[in-house]
């Protein structure tokens, strides 16, 4: 087959924004792929980014599992699950061109067979789709994993890329369980592939929202200015579930909300939120400005006061009675595993100095949820008495990432009538309702960056470590201090989170 060249289209102008970004010739490699996130997720993810014509047309996907499986075996759970979970419209001439570069290699990952077989069955596909030579390795399975995979990657020379090619590696979280299990990893992963060729999956950051951070402050004049200790007040990022833990009592006891979401989601949106600007939208760049805020964290000085962390108990959710966090299957009765964590923290910069940002999460709340309020200091009132201004609470600028993406402004608006009366009121935008298309996943971003090789949106390992090195004196203080605070399923976390910001004189928003 003659090589593809990268020659220029003349006909493409590199200005016209319409002209979406198309991946080059290349596979995907699945390990675990018989999973619920490559079920739910990565397949249909895959199929949505050929449907909408963004991978090339000879894209290939390998997966790997323990399966007696042949390759239309594979093929058709593929099918099923972009037939259940796909967001675009199923057709089939691309589900017949997809199908056609998708192949199946049973094995475990430490049989050197199987991947004997998955190095002949990626040279097949180089000389049969024309891929370049170019593969990812999506790792979809348990950390503890990760050493045996990559060290046979590295020992069948999967991970020597042919000259002009590349091989990349894509690894979910959680990156370790506190900071020396991080490093160990980071090491393990370093020592095969190079840094660059690494992506660390926080699929929140491949959120239309979650990006519409930086554009809501740096391509706008008028938050920017306001975007410091001298108009906010207090920042509350909240990501809250209404769900339990499902399935997942494996993965989840003994490791608990804030290991699992204060860490890596959480954190990440603190960064993007009160980042400075970048000199440009490269990874390297947004990396430099993150970690000055990571770095520049502080923790309370007394991790009693300011740091709640709770377990949900039995209770009324959703018209139906849910049972507590220690009757789920499989859960140790004894578990002091945490499904509510709260912390506040403070940044030691100029920016935001005396500005507290309060971080929450939990299982089994009110409703699912996903938000950043940035809170506005209260005006002064000079021409108004304070029965104007009884029923006016902060201005308050709030992002909401999941559900209903969108944006919403809280301000004071004077009540018709001919007294001077002055009530909140709010402005809303809506992604549905402001532009025809609806938003990708964010599997579908991120995958389509790591075929394109832009780490933008991806954090490297060192904010992984620094944010390991924020939470683990906390994990340690609740380690050495009693229980979680139990709460009641379908209600927004224990007394102690609440009590928490009545001492600095604020509240939770009721999102």
């Amino acid at each position: 087959m003659t090589q593809v060249t990268d020659a220029a289209n003349p006909l493409r102008d590199a200005q016209d924004r319409r002209l979406p970004r198309i991946a080059g010739p290349s596979g995907l490699v699945i390990f675990g792929v018989t999973g619920d996130l490559s079920r739910k997720k990565l397949m249909p993810a895959v199929y949505d980014l050929a449907n909408r014509g963004l991978l090339p047309p000879g894209f290939s996907l390998i997966g790997f599992a323990r399966r007696d499986w042949e390759d239309q075996d594979f093929c058709q759970v593929v099918h099923d699950s972009v037939k259940q979970y796909a967001r675009t419209p199923f057709r089939e001439e691309v589900w017949r061109q997809l199908g056609e570069g998708m192949r199946f290699v049973p094995g475990v990952f430490d049989d050197d067979d199987a991947f004997r077989n998955l190095k002949a069955t990626i040279e097949d596909l180089d000389k049969s789709r024309g891929t370049g030579g170019n593969f990812a390795f999506y790792l979809s399975v348990p950390p503890k994993f990760f050493p045996t995979v990559l060290q046979q990657l590295k020992k069948h020379g999967l991970t020597d890329a042919p000259d002009g090619s590349w091989r990349r590696a894509v690894i979910e979280k959680p990156f370790g369980h506190d900071l020396a299990s991080a490093q160990e990893l980071n090491r393990v992963v370093h020592r095969v592939f190079r840094q660059s060729d690494v992506f660390r999956i926080d699929h929140y950051l491949g959120k239309e929202t979650v990006q519409n951070i930086l554009a809501l402050r740096f391509a706008n004049t008028m938050f920017e200015p306001l975007w410091n200790r001298s108009y906010v007040d207090h920042v509350q990022i909240t990501m809250a579930e209404d769900i339990g833990i499902g399935g997942r009592a494996g993965y989840y006891d003994g490791i608990g909300a804030a290991r699992d979401v204060i860490q890596n989601h959480l954190l990440q949106l603190l960064a993007l939120t009160a980042m400075e600007e970048p000199s440009s939208f490269d990874a390297k760049a947004l990396v430099t400005e993150k970690l000055k805020v990571l770095n520049a964290v502080r923790l309370p000085k007394d991790l009693g006061r300011y740091t709640v962390r709770g377990q949900y108990q039995a209770g009324w959710q959703g018209g139906r009675r849910v049972p507590g966090y220690l009757e789920e299957e499989g859960i140790d009765p004894a578990s002091r595993t945490d499904t509510y964590a709260a912390i506040k923290l403070e940044i030691d910069n100029r920016r935001w100095a005396g500005v507290p940002f309060y971080l929450r999460t939990g299982k089994r709340l009110g409703r699912r949820v996903t938000e950043i309020a940035v809170v506005f200091q209260r005006a002064p009132y000079s021409p108004f008495d304070a029965t104007d201004t009884r029923e006016l609470g902060q201005n308050a600028l709030v992002i909401r990432v999941q559900p209903d993406e969108g944006i919403t402004i809280r301000f004071g608006s004077k009540v018709p009538g001919t007294s001077m009366e002055i009530r909140d009121v709010t402005m809303d935008f809506a992604y549905g309702e402001s532009f025809t298309e609806s938003s990708p996943e964010a599997y579908e971003r991120l995958i389509l960056d790591v075929l394109l090789g832009d780490a933008n949106l991806f954090p490297r390992h060192q904010e992984v470590e620094r944010s390991w090195e924020i939470l683990d004196p906390i994990e340690e203080y609740w380690d050495a201090h009693g229980r979680p605070e139990p709460y009641t399923a379908g209600t927004w976390g224990p007394r102690a989170a609440d009590e928490m910001l009545a001492r600095d004189g604020r509240s939770w928003r009721r999102p």
